[in-house]
């Protein structure tokens, strides 16, 4: 199942959203909404500094991670960047694909 790390910065509204429902609630509607799409939450952190969240989310496939992605941006209430996070065997198996590629100007 794809992995992605999510990292996300609350708006002033969202921030306070986060006072009124505190950690345990917020976790509770990210599992929810996760779950619904057939994912898992591997982990969820609050951070200090740029980010204000940190989550590792399983999604059956991109389509689900982007579909929550739009959703909660559309909500206003976080600003949110998804990475896919990859194996070392989907790397290694990376290396050893052919590439045709030709740089700018070469």
């Amino acid at each position: 199942m794809p992995k992605f790390l999510i990292q996300a910065t609350y708006t002033p509204d969202g921030a306070k959203g986060l006072l009124k429902e505190g950690a345990s609630g917020r976790r509770a509607a990210v599992d929810r909404v996760v779950n619904d799409l057939g994912g898992k939450v591997e982990a969820m952190y609050f951070t200090f500094g740029e980010d204000d969240l940190v989550c590792i989310i399983d999604f059956p496939d991109a389509i689900s991670m982007a579909a929550v992605s739009l959703t909660v941006k559309a909500s206003g209430a976080l600003h949110t960047q998804a990475t896919p996070l990859l194996t070392l065997d989907e790397i290694d198996k990376a290396t050893r694909r052919q590439v045709t590629f030709r740089a700018p100007g070469e």
